[in-house]
């Protein structure tokens, strides 16, 4: 044996092993070769425990993008639950305030204060009948065929509902638009000796004054109207319409009182006696009547009324009618005036046959 067979010998013992040459166990072998289905063992083995590191790596990044997206959508819906939240509190507040507004505003003008509908009740129709529902597919087709959006934002199906009869609810159009149904001029005819007090007679009288006051604006409209055609704008003929109108809108908040049927009978009483003295052509009468409503028969002081430093016994009547009087009220009050001008027009449209009857 040579030298240079001997030190290979040594350094092939010197040198660690690399692994390859290994039993089934992981063990070094002896062997200086390998099989082929050996050698294919190991290298299934090794891309076996590549593949299942690699599965678990992918499986530990799915999990951790699942919590990810989790926890993304959970802090979504709460701020969809906020957002919404948000949302209902200020629609809930724009509501109160407009209802707010509008009870100050009927307030004002004297109006009936609207009734608050329960959402478990049905509004009520003028006959006092509760509305039939009506399902949301036919009441979109409905409100389409009105030419009206089928859904606003956010209403609900009541409030479409309500939308829908306030919409489908007839208004007699006019100078006044109402919802009373006015009758003929033949059956305008009013008598104060015969103030009913049931519901339903009530209801027609309110019907039959509508509709006389109704026919008074128009033909006031009329005659302004053919008067500003045979001459040009003048300063009176401006005052005249300015005067139509002011009163035209004055008398609402009365319309308003007829269709609700709430009118007092201490007013009530005096307007048909007003009316019926004009119908009847007895304008002085008329305005006698107008006369003792917004004045009354409490006696007015005038001059000294007071010589010393003690009050009279009898002083204190004069101003027992002055409380709650009607002209106090600053609604109540243009609406009679309305009433007047509507009496001054009316003994030109229609005078009398006595001129005696004429106002001044």
């Amino acid at each position: 044996m040579d030298f240079a067979a001997l030190m290979s010998k040594e350094i092939a013992k010197a040198t660690p092993s690399d692994g390859k040459n290994t039993d089934s166990d992981g063990k070094p072998s002896n062997k200086k070769y390998l099989r082929r289905a050996e050698a294919e063992a190991q290298r299934e083995a090794a891309y076996r425990a590549e593949q299942k590191a690699l599965e678990e790596k992918r499986a530990a990044k799915a999990a951790e993008k699942r919590k990810r997206e989790e926890e993304a959508a959970e802090e979504a819906q709460i701020r969809e639950d906020r957002r919404r939240k948000l949302a209902e509190e200020t629609r809930r507040r724009r509501e109160e305030a407009a209802a707010e507004e509008e009870r100050q505003r009927r307030k004002r003008l004297g109006l009936p204060e609207l009734k608050k509908e329960d959402s478990a009740s049905a509004s009520d129709d003028a006959d006092g009948k509760p509305d039939e529902d009506i399902p949301d597919e036919e009441l979109a087709a409905k409100l389409r065929e009105l030419g009206e959006p089928a859904k606003l934002f956010g209403e609900a199906h009541r409030a479409r509902l309500k939308r829908y009869r306030r919409l489908t609810t007839v208004t007699t159009a006019g100078p006044i638009p109402t919802t009373l149904q006015l009758v003929d001029e033949k059956d305008m005819k009013v008598s104060v000796d015969a103030i009913p007090q049931e519901k339903t007679g009530r209801k027609y009288l309110f019907r039959q004054l509508a509709s006389y006051f109704t026919m008074v604006l128009r033909e006031w409209e009329v005659a302004l109207a053919r008067e500003r055609e045979k001459q040009e704008d003048t300063f009176a003929s401006k005052a005249a319409v300015n005067a139509m109108v002011s009163s035209r809108a004055n008398m609402v908040p009365l319309f308003r009182k007829f269709e609700s049927g709430d009118l007092e009978d201490d007013i009530l009483k005096p307007v048909v006696e007003i009316v019926q003295a004009a119908q009847e052509r007895r304008y002085v009468d008329a305005n006698d009547g107008y006369l003792r409503l917004s004045i009354g028969k409490a006696a007015w002081p005038i001059g000294v009324t007071m010589v010393g430093i003690h009050e009279r016994s009898a002083r204190e009547k004069l101003h027992d009618g002055e409380r709650g009087h009607v002209m106090g009220d600053e609604v109540t009050r243009k609406y009679l005036q309305s009433i007047k001008r509507c009496l001054t027009f009316a003994q030109v449209r229609w005078p009398p046959e006595d001129i005696r009857q004429l106002m001044g």
